[in-house]
């Protein structure tokens, strides 16, 4: 597999995506890295980060039924691709190898 590289908030918003499965749309997502992280973002950032993600490759999306609550308007629900699962997978790998190698420094700290 060629990694793509993805920049931290591509790989929260695809974390998030992959977290809510098929109830993953724009302010869901949005939404849910409030929840999550406690950061304050604005739709817009969401939905060009799963713009990007979905070039990428690393997500595929389609249109929900239209709703009267949102004017007829429909969802557009976004779902996680092998691909974005593989490069999530290694990110996670790469992290625990360098967490891995940090030797015991003996800091003392309270909390984070």
């Amino acid at each position: 597999m060629t990694r793509t590289n993805i920049g931290e908030f591509e790989e929260v918003v695809l974390l998030i995506v992959a977290i809510l499965h098929e109830n993953a749309y724009g302010v869901s997502v949005m939404e849910e890295i409030e929840n999550q992280t406690g950061r304050k973002i604005n739709i817009s950032a969401v939905h060009s980060a799963l713009d990007r993600l979905e070039s990428k490759g690393f997500l595929k999306s389609e249109a929900g039924g239209a709703t009267a609550e949102r004017g007829g308007r429909r969802k557009r629900f976004f779902r996680i691709t092998v691909a974005g699962q593989q490069t999530l997978d290694a990110i996670r790998e790469q992290r625990n190898r360098l967490h891995d190698q940090i030797p015991n420094l003996g800091l003392k700290y309270v909390g984070i």
